[in-house]
């Protein structure tokens, strides 16, 4: 037994040696079937190792689409992944249309009802129109609990050409009408509404900057000319951006030759400079921009040089502060990624990029951030991460890293709000009045052609009694107190849907303009010399 105990140590160090033998021997084995790294970048080899080596099977590339976006995020806020599947609603939106029927709906109910035809499109060749409920496509029920728009414009989208079977129920008309539709191009217009304000200034409202956005801009414009414009009021706000070309196009009307536009500048890329080349139409116009917290990219180039160039009047709020460009780059499979490739210059010098380091999520909270801090509401609150000043072609100072502050600044109104305003928005009740109302008076209403005819049609009808009304079967009782505080903007508002459900755009701005501070104080600067008076201009 002793010399058993002597032998143990012995034993175990031999097995020891063994065991370490063997794995060498195992791991060698085990490499033979596992490729080399040393000649390919590490994202790469480790896709051949999982591919090669994992422990279960895997798609590498649903892997690699997932890993794609995540990679992208280490970089800057805007440079991002389309997937193949995204990427037709992508460039539909871009290039300014999509296959379609050619109406515009709304889910009231669970119900689909056409609020708009667009006039010359596959529907309105065949005598659909508004107030008309879609119940079926082919086929499919769409009156349906919890019906959502992504579905129905599932159903109703589609290739140009092909033939989609729609049912309809009109009022007067017991039984469905089958009409078989066959889709055409319909258009997604990027200027909203042009319309004379008085007698000598123009409004023109532009939502992005797709391929077609200079061409309806330029059609807006001219039709304004023609009516006696000397002043253009363009309202930029909440317009997110889009085609560096196009904003190019659009400020190269109002400069003078050799007035720069923008310039831009990358690590790969030379500086591109963009000035103005003497053909602009409405060089001789005044014009005043309006901004506001959600005017981002191709809106703030525009805000930019007329501002550095003292050419007119920014109003409204700073904008987004978006000053990286992007350049989309597709893939064989037709995905693409949008990849920053350059920052963009105001004509002062000036990036007005906002920070990005601290992550997406932050960056994109400083919207909430500015509201916290009361930026919303004082302009002494706004604070920049460029701490330098640059001067405006008359010497004004102006600010870059964080946005494009306005010549005057308007704060955000809160003015109307109740906890009465508060619960008829919460659940929607202003549109739904507005469409049940222009529905059930369709007939009456639709011989109306502009805003004037509707605001006197409203001079001999109580709406805003009407919506209390309506708000109390809808569960919202009347305030009193509440309803002296917010009367002029329900009132207002619901007018305004009632016109925009019947002639669109062209009956809803003009009626709206009532309660926009930020529009009404832009009229009231046209009746000044704006382009003598810049140099005087103040943020208040």
């Amino acid at each position: 037994m002793k010399n058993i105990k002597l032998y143990i140590p012995v034993l175990v160090a031999i097995t020891l040696v063994l065991g370490i033998l063997i794995g060498n021997r195992l791991s060698r084995n085990a490499g033979k079937n596992i490729p080399a790294t040393s000649n390919v970048n590490k994202f790469d080899a480790i896709v051949n190792l999982i591919q090669n080596a994992y422990v279960d099977s895997i798609s590498t590339d649903s892997l690699i689409e997932k890993t794609i976006p995540q990679l992208l995020k280490n970089l800057d806020p805007h440079t991002t992944y389309i997937p193949a599947k995204e990427m037709v609603g992508v460039e539909e939106e871009m290039r300014g249309n999509f296959g379609g029927i050619g109406v515009q709906f709304s889910i009231q109910n669970d119900t689909v009802m056409v609020v708009d035809v667009i006039s010359g499109g596959p529907s309105s060749k065949l005598g659909i129109m508004p107030g008309d409920r879609i119940i079926t496509v082919n086929d499919t029920s769409l009156v349906v609990k919890g019906l959502k728009n992504e579905k129905v414009l599932s159903k109703l989208r589609g290739e140009k050409g092909t033939i989609v079977n729609v049912g309809i129920k009109r009022k007067g008309f017991k039984a469905p009408i089958a009409f078989s539709i066959t889709r055409g191009d319909i258009p997604i217009y990027s200027v909203d509404v042009n319309y004379m304000i008085d007698a000598t200034t123009g409004y023109i409202k532009v939502s992005r900057f797709g391929e077609q956005t200079y061409e309806e801009f330029m059609e807006g414009m001219k039709a304004l000319d023609q009516q006696g414009m000397k002043n253009v009021i363009v309202d930029l706000r909440g317009n997110p951006g889009g085609y560096l070309n196009a904003v190019i196009k659009m400020v190269n009307e109002f400069l003078d030759k050799g007035e720069l536009i923008v310039y831009t500048q990358g690590n790969a890329q030379a500086r591109k400079t963009f000035q103005a080349d003497s053909r602009g139409a409405y060089r001789d116009k005044g014009i005043i921009v309006l901004v506001d917290d959600f005017s981002a990219s191709a809106s703030e180039i525009f805000a930019g040089a007329i501002q550095d160039n003292d050419r007119g009047w920014i109003i409204g709020r700073r904008s987004f502060g978006k000053g990286l460009v992007q350049e989309q780059i597709p893939f064989n499979d037709g995905s693409a990624v949008r990849l920053t490739v350059a920052r963009y210059y105001t004509p002062s010098g000036r990036c007005i990029q906002k920070p990005y380091d601290k992550g997406n999520d932050e960056y994109y909270k400083d919207i909430m951030e500015r509201a916290i801090h009361g930026e919303f509401q004082k302009v002494d609150s706004i604070k920049y991460a460029d701490t330098v000043k640059y001067k405006t072609l008359s010497g004004r100072i102006v600010h870059g890293g964080g946005g494009i502050m306005p010549d005057f600044f308007v704060p955000a109104d809160t003015t109307g709000y109740s906890e009465y305003y508060s619960k008829v928005t919460q659940k929607g009740l202003v549109y739904q009045f507005a469409l049940d109302y222009a529905d059930s008076n369709r007939k009456e209403l639709s011989s109306f052609k502009s805003a004037a005819d509707f605001e006197t049609y409203f001079g001999k009808v109580n709406i805003l009694n009407l919506f209390t009304v309506f708000a109390e079967k809808k569960g919202v009782k009347t305030n009193p107190t509440d309803l002296k505080i917010s009367s002029k903007i329900i009132d207002s508002k619901v007018k305004a849907y009632i016109a925009r459900n019947i002639i669109g755009e062209k009956g809803f701005y003009p009626i709206i303009q009532n309660i926009d501070k930020t529009l009404l104080q832009a009229i009231e600067k046209t009746k000044l010399p704006i382009q003598q008076n810049l140099v005087g201009a103040v943020t208040k």
